[in-house]
């Protein structure tokens, strides 16, 4: 059969189960709101956790700042050839210092972080754990590295022990892989308890705050601040993309790991720096974040509101953080959901296999800081008519 008969065949079958996708006309954000498709809608599927991003004051700020150092808009090389710009090294010190480590290193996206590290670090005498519902970027990073892996059931700690005690000894290192709020079930991770393991096991211990950073923790260091594990974790990974509205991640972690990653990880040596105009953005947003903790404690409050509210009404709402999942198990319930929360006015996508596993569809509420209850308190009833 030829390729592209192949093709039209797989779409199809795509289109028969609801999983069909396509890149949707997004025209204009504006604060609350988003326009798509010539539609107005509250914005109910963006990772702007704080509203940052709709901060038109602090942009136009930081457009003068620009305006005055002439930040450019591209580094136009690897950081390892003439792509460091001062910015780079900046960013990092005050990542390293916000955390109390001793060094960050700032990457394209979390994509490449996660793509990246495993694959540097680890090799075929090691074994990767990672929690089952991890994000599919983890689960690349593993499947390139040549470390065996094994997933443990989602945040099934018990079973996490079993893998880490029948494996002891048996390899040269032994890698422990989670999230620390999971991006599409909304709950968290128990940081505590795997600190213990990694203790107990000798275990390196990363975890991937790309959900949690911003929105956890006094300073907004995420789960593991207020966990109070910051010093105890091998590597952190934050990004910049979500809460803290610019572009990038970075990993927190010793002085020697960031030496080693520098020279051997594949998806930050052999690839274009972030631009200046980006990194200086960064600078901004993470000083800004960090004295929003009226907006952490507000959006959490609304989050568990709403989640209460569809809960009583007999949905299955797991989670306990600021993304709010209404399971649906069908696609094409899933659908149906969510066109008809835009018909009403709300822009609440919907999330479908392989994204989340099979029979396990749902409508992900993303909140926001920048919300109150009188706009979503429509919701629950919607739903449930």
């Amino acid at each position: 059969m030829h390729l592209h008969e192949q093709i039209r065949l797989e779409l199809d079958e795509l289109r028969n189960l609801d999983r069909y996708r396509r890149l949707p006309s997004v025209t204009t954000r504006d604060g609350k709101d988003i326009v798509v498709e010539g539609l107005r809608l509250l914005n109910l599927s963006s990772n702007d956790y704080l509203g940052i991003g709709d901060d038109k004051v602090l942009l136009a700020a930081y457009g003068r700042e620009f305006t005055e150092k002439s930040h450019a808009m591209t580094s136009s090389s690897s950081r390892l050839l003439t792509g460091n710009h001062p910015l780079a090294d900046q960013l990092e010190r005050a990542l390293a210092t916000l955390y109390g480590r001793e060094a960050a290193l700032v990457f394209n996206s979390g994509y490449h972080a996660n793509i990246g590290m495993l694959p540097a670090l680890s090799g075929r005498h090691d074994l990767v754990l990672s929690d089952r519902l991890n994000h599919a970027s983890i689960i690349d990073g593993m499947k390139i590295a040549e470390a065996p892996y094994q997933r443990y059931r989602h945040r099934d700690y018990d079973h996490l022990d079993e893998l880490l005690a029948g494996a002891a000894g048996r390899y040269r290192q032994i890698f422990i892989v989670t999230e620390s709020v999971f991006s599409m079930d909304g709950d968290l991770a128990d940081l505590a308890r795997l600190v213990a393991l990694k203790e107990k096991y000798g275990a390196f211990l990363i975890v991937d705050e790309a959900h949690g950073v911003g929105v956890f923790g006094e300073r907004g260091l995420g789960l593991c601040e207020a966990a109070g594990v910051v010093q105890q974790i091998d590597i952190i990974t934050g990004t910049f993309g979500k809460a803290l509205a610019s572009t990038g991640a970075y990993a927190i972690m010793s002085s020697l790991v960031r030496e080693y990653l520098i020279n051997t990880m594949r998806s930050f040596i052999f690839t274009t720096a972030l631009p200046p105009v980006i990194l200086g953005w960064s600078l901004v947003t993470l000083a800004r974040q960090s004295a929003m903790q009226r907006e952490r404690t507000s959006l959490l409050q609304l989050a568990d509101k709403l989640r209460q509210e569809l809960i009583g009404r007999g949905f299955d709402v797991p989670g306990e953080s600021h993304i709010v999942p209404l399971i649906t198990g069908s696609n094409t319930l899933a659908v149906t959901l969510s066109a008809k929360l835009k018909k009403a006015g709300f822009l609440c996508m919907p999330v479908r296999p392989p994204t989340v596993p099979e029979k396990s569809a749902r409508i992900r509420i993303s909140l926001r800081s920048t919300l109150q209850w009188e706009d979503i308190a429509r919701i629950p009833e919607l739903i449930g008519s």
